[in-house]
């Protein structure tokens, strides 16, 4: 009776674990940083170059994940805005640590400078994906004439309380609606626990084709009937518009540096 009983229990464990081998592995969490670099006055080509020959390799050295790197379509102010990814804080941390001491990047660092710094200003945001974010993965290159898709970077500040309404519109409606009008989902984040906007923003990156396509799939999508009634919907329940007017909502298109990962 012992024997069967013992014999039953494994079988159930057996089936247990087959069953959990069978399920599809989630995908960890990890913790990207946004950051931008203003460049100073004549001197982004130098940042560019610094990147391309250096930088990239001595981040990967010590266990950054580059994911992209870009300049906005317009960009009056110099700026290089740029992704990483990160398995924890503690690893963050510690890369950072260990980037700053390496006497490879010292060198490069001091001989990019000799005539004078490259960065005035650097701001660095730590963000956790939303759970309806995918990982971003490398995306081939624009087969047509454009070289490289257009990115677009936007931050949305919700109205009190209803960021957990703004983020159920997007992953049950927004995503999908977006993918119908040609828009590619690469990347949803909130600020990580306790950083500013923590409670209130919703910090996103989309694909577009060309800026032509980036024009037409936004008109497209606000016109879609779907579209229409999710918002109306969302705003009732949220006692009017889930961001801030007139500025919650703020874009910036986004062109691919040459050396970045994503195009």
């Amino acid at each position: 009776m012992l024997r069967s009983l013992c014999l039953h229990a494994m079988a159930l464990l057996t089936g247990a674990s087959i069953a959990a081998a069978e399920e599809p592995a989630k995908p960890a969490s990890r913790l990207y940083e946004l950051r931008t670099y203003h460049a100073e006055p004549g001197k982004l080509d130098a940042l560019n170059a610094r990147f391309r020959d250096h930088t990239l390799a001595l981040f990967t050295k010590h266990g950054m994940t580059n994911v992209g790197y870009w300049t906005p379509k317009d960009n009056p102010d110099n700026l290089l805005i740029y992704l990483l990814s990160f398995p924890d804080k503690e690893s963050r941390d510690k890369a950072w640590k260990e980037f700053g001491a390496d006497p490879d990047w010292k060198a490069a660092q001091t001989a990019s400078e000799a005539n004078g710094k490259l960065v005035g200003k650097i701001e660095s945001r730590l963000l956790t994906p939303t759970d309806f974010s995918s990982e971003p993965k490398g995306i081939p290159k624009p087969t047509g004439k454009e070289s490289a898709h257009l990115f677009e970077l936007r931050t949305y500040t919700a109205t009190p309380n209803n960021l957990p309404l703004l983020l159920k519109r997007f992953r049950e409606h927004t995503v999908k609606l977006f993918e119908r009008h040609g828009i590619t989902n690469f990347l949803y984040t909130t600020p990580a626990s306790g950083d500013p906007g923590a409670d209130n923003t919703l910090v996103y990156l989309i694909q577009h084709a060309s800026a032509d396509t980036q024009v037409k799939s936004w008109a497209d999508f606000r016109a879609d009937p779907e579209w229409v009634k999710v918002k109306a919907d969302s705003e009732k329940a949220g006692g009017g518009s889930l961001t801030v007017l007139p500025d919650g909502v703020k874009s910036v298109l986004l062109v691919p540096t040459d050396y970045s990962p994503v195009k």
